[in-house]
């Protein structure tokens, strides 16, 4: 180890005097020494801002600065904006505007938003948008956080009062069409609130994981005596551990805490290390030593389902985690009558979902023997009951506090890791924390769905769907997880909402040796309404008629019955396209889905095309209320 560096600082206007390591960052001294965890880490190499600090009053990354630069230096976070207990004029427009929705990003965000006004008091919104271009948020759309600077621009030149930052009046119990705040939002522009990662205990251990560096290879040994003699080492769990169910899953529970005999995936979880400090973990992660007896692995899902591919589990023999037809009319019949039959292929592809904060979580054994596990979950109530099976306890004995989620977007639906945490508190009686890395995140944990959809549909010259037959394909990855659902929601929504006499749909859950498929936005019906939308504007094109006709010609309207069964009481497909197609200044014509140009809006010399994704809003699945602001 280092010889500790002696560094005195000023941080928010308090002299501070501590001895830190070469190598410690700014982010982990103000977070870890000083206990600010209003700053952030959501990256660790300077992309999204949210660990945004002032040094000397210039703007800084601090996850980039080593903490013995910060000798001499006046720093200043976000805790520190806020005098006397009233918040900033940046951080009351904020909250006023609407511009917090998960949070994480907030702090970092205002920051840099005072940051611009300090700079130019007179910024223009152009000018705001390309001062807060370091810093990412990934829920708001950016809109409501220029409003705000906006906002606090105004009322720092004088022309608006600080009535502006009052709620409006409203009578008693009225609140449609009133402006109502997040009760949540104070703590979000100033930092004060407490995700899982700012969590800090007494006695609390680090945890680190050690992943499969291979897709799919059968563990032949696992020897961590290395790793426990490992100074600050308080507990190794392994698949060993596990006191009851060693399986987790949305909908069938396929998955163990940690691999079990296989691996299926790079980075899945083989062992957890609970230790004094952090660096003491990974250098017992580092120790401990595995054996491995390498096997073909599959990639693509349509490869998976070909016999003689590797198997990836044995009850399910042909890698299929769910199929679900759907049939309505005869398709055969429908395509012999058609005028125009167009067929094509569409692919989509895996998508990280980036939420600002990564998986984190902390767990703690109480006097009573009850397991507590805060984490960002957007499932507690599931998640505790399979946790109930998992650590062989009843289910009074086990409690899931679900801490304020950094952003989420279906990623933090299924159980990842609160299992291991659960594991370690018990093995150690302590309480232990896990914070994944940007890398963790990215390369380990579940994705949206990557999709293979073939498309025949058939159609009288004049526009008029007599056939549709549909096959999608989704690679649910190494682990059921949400796949079933997802399969479920995307042929249920996959016809789009248009009468069709004559229809079938195949949809296709398959196992593979990539990441584990989840929970993602929209749940697997985006990847087939990308298909039946683009699918739609190649076969206008191939009428030479105008995509808006075509879609209205064949929308359903209210009596009219869906392709599983269902009777619409009401639909406002035709006003709703009718409303955009007006709009966007639509020009009537054959779509450009080739890549042709055309002036679609804002006159001569404009490029800019109309997207419209129509869908059916019918219920595919029971929608648990989610908890503290869950996106």
């Amino acid at each position: 180890m280092a010889d500790l560096l002696s560094i005195e600082a000023t941080v928010n206007g308090r002299r501070v005097k501590k001895n830190v390591d070469p190598s410690q960052r700014a982010l982990d001294f103000l977070r870890d020494d000083l206990n600010m965890t209003g700053t952030k880490e959501g990256c660790g190499a300077g992309e999204c801002g949210t660990c945004s600090i002032y040094v000397d009053g210039a703007l800084v990354k601090s996850c980039l600065l080593p903490a013995a630069k910060l000798k001499g230096k006046t720093v200043d976070t976000v805790e520190g904006l806020a005098k006397s207990g009233e918040m900033s004029a940046v951080q009351k427009a904020f909250h006023k505007a609407g511009a917090s929705q998960c949070g994480y990003c907030i702090p970092g965000m205002v920051m840099a938003a005072t940051a611009a006004l300090r700079l130019n008091p007179d910024a223009d919104r152009d000018e705001i948008r390309e001062r807060l271009g370091g810093n990412i948020c990934r829920c708001t759309g950016y809109q409501k956080i220029f409003d705000a600077v906006e906002m606090a621009r105004d009322f720092l030149n004088g022309k608006l009062s600080a009535a502006a930052f009052d709620d409006l009046d409203k009578e008693d119990g009225k609140y449609i069409g009133v402006n109502i705040r997040r009760i949540d939002a104070p703590s979000k522009v100033t930092g004060a609130l407490r995700y899982a990662g700012d969590m800090v205990l007494p006695g609390m251990l680090h945890v680190q994981v050690l992943r499969s560096p291979h897709p799919h290879a059968r563990i032949v040994s696992i020897d961590t005596a290395d790793a426990e003699a490992v100074p600050g080492v308080e507990g190794i769990v392994t698949c060993a551990d596990v006191p009851g169910q060693d399986g987790f899953g949305v909908f069938v529970a396929d998955q163990p805490i940690m691999a079990r005999d296989k691996v299926r995936y790079v980075g899945e979880a083989i062992a957890a290390v609970a230790a004094e400090t952090l660096a003491a973990a990974r250098e017992a992660v580092k120790k401990i030593k595995i054996e491995y007896e390498l096997l073909p692995a599959v990639f693509d899902p349509e490869e998976a389902l070909v016999a003689g591919a590797p198997v990836l589990h044995d009850y399910a023999p042909d890698n299929l985690v769910k199929h679900i037809p759907i049939c309505n009319g005869n398709v055969e019949e429908g395509f012999a009558k058609s005028d125009l039959i167009v067929e094509q292929t569409y692919e989509t592809q895996q998508v990280e979902h980036a939420y600002l904060e990564t998986e984190a979580g902390v767990a703690y054994v109480d006097h009573d023997g009850v397991v507590t596990v805060h984490s960002p979950s957007q499932n507690v109530t599931h998640h505790r009951h399979m946790l109930s099976r998992i650590l062989n306890l009843p289910i009074n004995k086990v409690r899931m506090i679900m801490s304020p989620v950094g952003g989420g977007f279906g990623g933090k639906e299924d159980m990842i890791y609160q299992g291991m945490l659960a594991l370690l508190a018990m093995k150690t009686r302590r309480p232990v924390k896990l914070v994944f890395t940007r890398e963790e995140s990215m390369a380990t944990t579940a994705k949206r769905h990557p999709s293979r959809t073939t498309y025949k549909m058939g159609l009288t010259k004049d526009g008029r769907i007599l056939a549709s037959q549909i096959s999608i394909i989704y690679d649910g990855g190494a682990y059921g997880m949400s796949t079933e659902g997802v399969v479920r929601k995307g042929v249920i929504l996959g016809g789009g909402p248009y009468n069709v006499p004559n229809f079938r749909i195949d949809g296709y859950g398959v196992y593979t040796n990539n990441t584990p498929s989840g929970a993602f936005r929209s749940f697997g019906s985006l990847q087939s309404q990308f298909a039946t939308e683009t699918h739609l504007d190649i076969c206008a094109e191939r009428l030479g008629m105008d995509p808006f006709e075509l879609r209205l010609k064949n929308a359903m309207h209210a009596g009219d019955r869906t392709h599983t069964k269902q009777v619409l009481n009401s639909c406002s497909m035709e006003r709703v396209l009718t409303a955009a197609r007006d709009a966007s200044h639509w020009e009537a014509g054959t779509p450009s889905v080739r890549g042709d140009k055309r002036a679609d809006l804002g006159g001569e010399g404009t490029r800019r095309p109309c997207t419209v994704t129509p869908r059916e809003l019918v219920p595919t699945e029971a929608e648990p209320l989610k908890q503290r602001g869950a996106a």
